[in-house]
């Protein structure tokens, strides 16, 4: 049985990672339990245009329809990796493993499974993460989920990943990003390459993703790798 993954929305810039990334755990198998912050909702709504319930939120409420994801090429090829087929397909009859749930949990519910470290999950990942919650992490607030349940992480040494995407940097920002990270936090900020064939904004969104799940160990063919020829 494969163990969940966490993954946090907060208070930057970027709420287009986190959608994408959504999508992808999601058509791979992966089951996700979700925490949005309000801050992240309302960055979601000024970039998105989703206006966010966070006492009633709906996965689908903010993620691609199954019609939409299927058309996608990129999300066809994550869901063959993963074994996740439907019942139409032509080349597996029938499902051999489901998409993956969103479980979503209120931001101030430290009652809710993912605040104990007895709960197993194999990472966390805060997408995008905003300064004050990078803050929060590096110095062990815990004043909301979303940062206890990054200290969890910590704490129990599984992999935990933080996507900051603010520019510039403060030496104060800097320094919460070098504690975090000697903690055994993956800081990994949003910087997307351009040496893997970019041809649209999605490649560029897909790159910052692709680099998440690399860190998680989930099996993607998001962008074409530095050295491969073959375009994906």
């Amino acid at each position: 049985m494969s163990l969940p993954l966490v993954v946090a929305i907060t208070g930057a810039s970027g709420a287009v990672y986190a959608v994408r990334l959504l999508e992808v755990l999601r058509e791979a198998g992966v089951d996700v339990h979700l925490v949005i912050s309000p801050s992240g909702a309302a960055v979601i709504k000024q970039e998105l245009g989703v206006d966010i319930d966070l006492v009633r939120f709906r996965p689908d409420s903010l993620l691609p329809s199954a019609a939409d994801s299927a058309a996608d090429p990129k999300i066809a090829a994550v869901r063959h990796l993963a074994g996740v087929s439907t019942g139409d397909s032509s080349v597996l009859p029938v499902a051999t493993k489901a998409p993956g749930e969103i479980i979503y949990h209120y931001h101030t519910n430290f009652m809710s499974p993912i605040a104990s470290g007895s709960f197993l999950t194999r990472g966390m990942v805060v997408c995008p993460c905003s300064g004050s919650t990078m803050s929060g992490i590096a110095h062990g607030s815990s004043t909301n989920l979303v940062q206890r349940a990054a200290d969890v992480h910590l704490k129990e040494h599984r992999r935990l990943v933080l996507v900051p995407r603010e520019t510039p940097l403060s030496t104060i920002q800097l320094e919460n990003m070098r504690i975090a990270a000697q903690a055994g936090a993956v800081v990994l900020p949003a910087m997307p390459g351009w040496y893997h064939g970019v041809k649209s904004l999605q490649d560029l969104i897909d790159f910052i993703v692709a680099r998440i799940l690399d860190q998680l160990e989930v099996p993607h063919t998001l962008m074409r790798r530095w050295g491969d020829s073959a375009s994906t």
